[in-house]
């Protein structure tokens, strides 16, 4: 069973209890943060990298964590962060569809079916913050709210962000051969 945030950071602000506490943030944040990262980043092993550079920067910065915003926001942000970082690092935008869809079905860890795929290569289409933004509503399920804390912007620019990549992903299937 996951520990609430208020219990965890009870026990990382506590020094002799610190790791009892890390560990059980990153029992409750693993998989989560995995599925947003990957989802970002596609690849399971570069999903992996990223989550281990996440956990790493938390580890280092948790003591400056001033509760300020909820804790599962500010892991979102430095995963968002992080993510976007590989994806610049590694020039990992797949401006070519076809190069995605060979990537993902070579990945042994991805087990979509051709609807996922088309729906994958659709949000692919999207520029950045619309692909931020409707993985993040559509797939975390984040209230426009913790994702205003998360991305650093209003309700009302989210908002339209997700309406625009609905909209461009509906176009988007709407011109391939998978039945919906």
């Amino acid at each position: 069973m996951h520990k609430e945030d208020s219990e965890i950071l009870q026990l990382l602000r506590n020094s002799s209890q610190f790791e009892l506490g890390f560990s059980a943030l990153v029992n409750k944040y693993k998989e989560p943060l995995y599925w947003h990262i990957r989802r970002m980043v596609l690849i399971h092993q570069d999903a992996d990298d990223v989550l281990q550079n996440v956990f790493i920067k938390v580890y280092k910065a948790i003591g400056r964590f001033r509760e300020e915003a909820k804790l599962y926001t500010w892991l979102y942000r430095i995963a968002t962060n992080e993510s976007l970082s590989f994806l610049r690092k590694k020039k990992h935008s797949f401006s070519n569809i076809e190069l995605l869809t060979e990537k993902l079905t070579e990945d042994p860890y991805f087990s979509g079916d051709s609807i996922q795929l088309a729906l994958k290569e659709a949000i692919e289409t999207l520029p950045p913050k619309q692909k931020q933004v409707f993985i993040m509503r559509y797939y975390d399920e984040i209230a426009y709210k913790d994702m205003a804390d998360i991305l650093e912007s209003s309700i009302g620019s989210l908002k339209a962000s997700y309406h625009h990549a609905s909209k461009k992903i509906e176009e988007y299937l709407k011109t391939t051969d998978v039945k919906v």
